[in-house]
């Protein structure tokens, strides 16, 4: 079992920027691929940026170039950096971990933008 526990969310202005963070419980943190989802009221739950144990990181074409996701093994920490922030950007986001059949997600954070 594996808990996940996101912080960093909260109200910014348009153009601004946020960074989540999303500590993980255990201690094979390294072995899982991580990523973030986000879910805006009425729609479905969607990619945003993934990360796996190694290898390159994949983000949605939504987010090239505005977000990154970038993880620490030692601190069993993933984060996203999330740049030039936009209205439609406000969601729900969730972090997400997965290992071969086992997929585990934390509570969210919101994050709002908005003038």
């Amino acid at each position: 079992q594996v808990q996940l526990v996101e912080s960093g969310g909260g109200l910014v202005q348009p153009g601004g920027s946020l960074r989540l963070s999303c500590a993980a419980s255990s201690t094979i943190f390294s072995v899982y691929a991580m990523g973030w989802y986000r879910q805006a009221p009425g729609k479905q739950r969607e990619l945003v940026a993934t990360i796996p144990s190694g290898g390159s990181a994949n983000y949605a074409d939504s987010v090239k170039g505005r977000f990154t996701i970038s993880r620490d093994n030692t601190h069993n920490t993933v984060f996203l950096y999330m740049n030039n922030l936009a209205p439609e950007d406000t969601s729900v986001y969730y972090c997400n971990a997965k290992r071969a059949f086992s997929t585990y997600w934390g509570q969210g954070t919101q994050v709002t933008v908005s003038s």
